[in-house]
């Protein structure tokens, strides 16, 4: 294990250092944020001290990092970055060079429990808050320092650290959390149904490249075994940031949120929510893409608008820059870039879709005008159909990169297996911003299926838009909040809605060979401009 640790952090260090170059250039400054791709400033990049490998006293344990600052005398900003999950301190190589050539000291560090760093992982909680409040009495001891110019940033499991240590360490003034999550508790388990995927993944990441302990091994057992579901909730209250929503609120950092619509580890619901509730100063953005895809041509050095935006963000609070634009900044998935002065700007109405009579000759219901009754809809709890999420960062991801969205075509959904309710093709564009809410009525008081909002065309091609898992018990009457979109629908296109009962990317709740009855009186609320 020791020897494979070495060999794979050799290769990151060489290719780090390749891709950030072998000294210091000129930079761009970085854009307004409230725009997509906005004017660019040049300015000389000052030069620096080159990176210098260190060890950092934890809170009992040694941590692994990394450190390079403006190389003439003075006091700096500064800017911590924790490593992401199943990562090191060698991730932001290529932004630590371009903060520092910015005039910032940047220490990066590996937490506790990965590779080389020291104790066993635990997931952002109270040991990691104090390792990173060592971490910043290390950098305010031996480096240039501003002690009134500190924050933190990082991307996925760094951005969780990051905003959580706001809340235990006012020092942190400004926090850019990328890819993060706000409330692992619903990241894990949404709408009372557990995430496959990303689990095991976190799970695979874990073995192969830290120490989990049996702490984090004892959890992820209980998660995938669905027992002492309330002992994992608790552990993962204690590791989210909207646990101490009061203690940030008090704190006051400045707070930058960036994250994907699509994002499949930590689905954006709960960052509005969070972002709604804070009152210091904040800013939310978000993207297409899946975990972690909207920021990663910044790691290797590329020009990147989310970088740029944390840069900005950094600049404006620590440097006294100036800030422009909206703090609410969105990009549709198949639309320009827009910003707004807060959340509820996105949508200027909420349309009601009813959901009507299956018909028998093609197996489709309408969707729209009022609900109606009178009818049921009965799914199979362990048959699939062609109408699923895709594959943990793999189909969003590359859905960014092609800039199309997934798709199925809706002949194939099986409707002996799936519901299927398609609205008639209006004449022009609808354009859906926020989180499209279903309400399903049921037969069965206990259950879970997996609602899917398509797009679909003349041609029978439907695109994904958005969709959620759900899990009930106790009740008739499900009500769930799909991930939050922001799509337009092109004019002639039919808003199409799928339910189903299996998908490979969540664990169902369902009995096996039994049934999940839709009944009349349900309905989707869309949220337009």
């Amino acid at each position: 294990m020791e020897l494979r640790r070495k060999i794979m952090l050799s290769v990151a260090l060489a290719t780090g250092l390749v891709l950030s170059g072998a000294g210091p250039a000129p930079v761009s400054a970085a854009p307004a944020p409230g725009s997509a791709t906005p004017a660019v400033a040049r300015f000389q990049a000052v030069a620096t001290t080159g990176y210098k490998f260190v060890d950092i006293p934890g809170s009992g344990v040694t941590l692994k990092a990394n450190v390079i600052a403006p190389a003439a005398a003075g006091r700096y900003p500064a800017v911590i970055f924790p490593a992401s999950w199943g990562l090191n301190d060698l991730e932001y190589l290529a932004q630590a060079r371009k903060f520092a050539e910015g005039g910032y000291v940047v220490v990066s560090y590996t937490p506790r429990g990965w590779w080389a760093s020291g104790g066993e992982i635990d997931t952002a909680g109270p040991k990691d808050m104090a390792d990173l409040s060592k971490v910043v009495d290390w950098t305010l001891a031996n480096t240039a320092a501003d002690p009134a110019r500190l924050g933190a940033a990082g991307i996925s499991y760094g951005a969780g650290i990051s905003l959580l240590g706001a809340a235990f360490d006012k020092r942190l003034r400004v926090v850019a959390m990328m890819s993060g999550w706000t409330d692992l508790v619903y990241s894990l388990y949404s709408d009372s149904t557990r995430h496959r995927q990303s689990a095991g993944l976190l799970e695979l990441a874990a073995g192969l490249l830290g120490n989990p302990g049996p702490e984090l091994s004892g959890k992820l057992a209980d998660f995938k075994a669905n027992r002492n579901v309330g002992e994992v909730m608790a552990w993962a209250r204690v590791r989210s940031a909207s646990t101490y929503l009061s203690q940030l609120n008090t704190n006051a950092p400045a707070v930058l949120i960036a994250n994907a619509w699509g994002d499949s580890f930590f689905p954006p619901n709960q960052l509005v929510d969070f972002y709604r509730q804070l009152t210091g100063p904040k800013r939310l953005e978000l993207r297409p893409g899946d975990h972690a895809i909207a920021e990663l041509g910044g790691i290797f050095g590329f020009q990147n608008d989310v970088w740029a935006s944390v840069r900005a963000w950094f600049d404006q609070h620590l440097t006294g820059a100036s800030g422009s634009g909206q703090p609410v900044l969105v990009r549709p998935e198949n639309a320009s870039v827009e910003s707004y002065a807060d959340w509820s700007a996105l949508s200027t109405s909420t349309t009601r879709y009813g959901l009507g009579r299956i018909r028998t000759l093609d197996g489709t219901g309408l969707l729209g005008g009022a609900p109606t009754t009178g009818w049921t809809k009965a799914l199979p709890t362990d048959k699939d159909t062609t109408a699923n999420g895709g594959v943990v960062l793999l189909t969003n991801g590359i859905s960014a990169f092609t800039n199309t969205r997934p798709s199925v075509w809706l002949p194939t959904v099986d409707r002996s297996r799936a519901g299927v309710w398609a609205s008639s093709r209006p004449g022009s564009t609808l354009k859906i911003r926020g989180i499209p809410r279903a309400h399903l009525k049921v037969s069965q008081s206990e259950g879970s299926a997996v609602v899917y909002l398509y797009d679909l065309d003349a041609l029978g091609t439907a695109r994904l838009i958005t969709h959620s898992p759900v899990a009930w018990s106790g009740t008739t009457e499900v009500d769930l909040a799909l991930s939050a979109a922001a799509y337009d629908v092109p004019a002639g296109h039919s808003l199409t809605l799928v339910v189903d009962t299996v998908d490979p990317l969540y664990y169902d709740a369902n009995e096996p060979n039994r049934q999940i009855t839709i009944t009349g009186g349900s309905y989707l609320d869309v949220p337009t401009r």
